[in-house]
């Protein structure tokens, strides 16, 4: 009857916290003790380039409380963070809020689970293009195998071990960026960090009422052979994902080429165009040239013929002229006859014929 009561309770806390909550929430059954603080422990040597640190977490189950080893875990994708697991104590219960995968880092719960995460956001490594830069300022790495290294200490934490949020905890609120990232898209734990939460909760010394407090295993060790199989598949993933990307670069290529042999042809017919056009211009220019040349000849003719007549018709004109002005011929023996000018407004007089009896000057008289 009293796990009955205290399941209604926890229910009815997660309501008043549902505001808070933004993954999936899982119910205990002591909903009235918080759990222990975090064990300060060693982080192990990032096993291969790639992995990200997922720091241990308190988790529940029937035995109560267990200690999650933290582990280095290949991410699901590229590109994406890790938000740890946090207890939040509010109305009387603590309510489990579980990690997950997403482009940012998430609000969890201002817990200092050490290694980068030191209550807001993540500062133990970052994405650089398609690989993970690991900031060995607080993350453990071998400079011999992992080359994407940098080193930042710029970044704050709380000194508190506390391990849950509320009232006894930490007392931090979601921020504005925490807000954002509760809105992005998210991937629950993988495949393998569920096996890993269950074989924790199968070892009972890893039980808070064992080890009151301190884990036998706080963190654990990467499994070489496993570590070694799971890079080479996912460096076999790349490879299919990289011999996919080619592919279609090649198909774009082969596109492109073929427009570019499009666009070839079609400048090369412009250019027949243009030359045909330029052609047909010269040969319309031509034309015209001939055409001009053909009405200068013609105007040239013309005007020869018309100054040839004018020449003509000024000739005869001078011709008659001086027939006009040449004097009449005379009978022999006559004296010469010069004819007085007559006034215009006389009229024409008509001389008389003369009598034939008439004598000639020099006193002769001819028969």
């Amino acid at each position: 009857m009293k796990k009955i009561i205290n399941s209604i309770l926890l229910l009815a806390g997660l309501a008043i916290a549902a505001p808070q909550v933004h993954a999936q929430v899982s119910v205990g059954l002591s909903v009235r003790i918080g759990p222990p603080a975090i064990p300060v422990y060693e982080q192990p040597i990032c096993p291969t380039d790639g992995y990200i640190w997922t720091p241990g977490y308190w988790a529940y189950g029937d035995g109560g409380y267990y200690w999650v080893p933290g582990a280095w875990v290949a991410p699901p994708s590229v590109g994406v963070l890790w938000t740890p697991a946090w207890w939040g104590y509010d109305g009387g219960v603590y309510a489990f809020h579980s990690g997950y995968w997403g482009p940012h880092v998430g609000f969890y719960g201002g817990i200092n689970y050490g290694f980068g995460y030191g209550g807001s956001g993540y500062y133990g490594g970052r994405w650089n293009g398609g690989h993970f830069a690991y900031n060995t300022s607080v993350t453990r790495v071998n400079r011999t195998i992992i080359h994407n290294t940098y080193i930042n200490n710029n970044y704050v934490h709380n000194n508190s071990h506390a391990s849950f949020n509320g009232r006894g905890g930490v007392t931090a609120r979601p921020t504005r960026n925490d807000q954002m990232a509760a809105r992005d898209r998210h991937i629950p734990a993988t495949s393998n960090q569920v096996a890993h939460q269950h074989s924790a909760s199968t070892n009972r010394s890893q039980f808070a009422s064992a080890n009151h407090g301190r884990p036998g295993v706080t963190a654990e060790r990467a499994n070489t052979k496993a570590v070694n199989h799971e890079a080479s598949a996912q460096r076999a993933t790349v490879r299919a994902t990289n011999h996919e990307a080619n592919a279609q670069h090649a198909v774009a290529r082969s596109n492109n080429n073929q427009t570019r042999a499009t666009n070839h042809e079609a400048n090369t017919q412009r250019a027949v165009a243009r030359s045909t056009n330029h052609v047909a211009t010269a040969q319309h220019t031509a034309a015209r040239q001939v055409s001009t040349q053909r009405s200068v000849a013609h105007a040239n003719v013309n005007h020869a013929a018309n100054a040839q007549r004018n020449n003509n018709s000024q000739r005869l004109s001078m011709q008659q002229h001086q027939v006009n002005r040449a004097p009449t011929p005379r009978p022999m023996g006559q004296p010469q006859q010069h004819s007085q000018p007559q006034p215009h407004s006389q009229p024409q007089q008509h001389s008389q014929p003369r009598p034939q009896h008439q004598a000639a000057p020099g006193g002769e008289h001819h028969r």
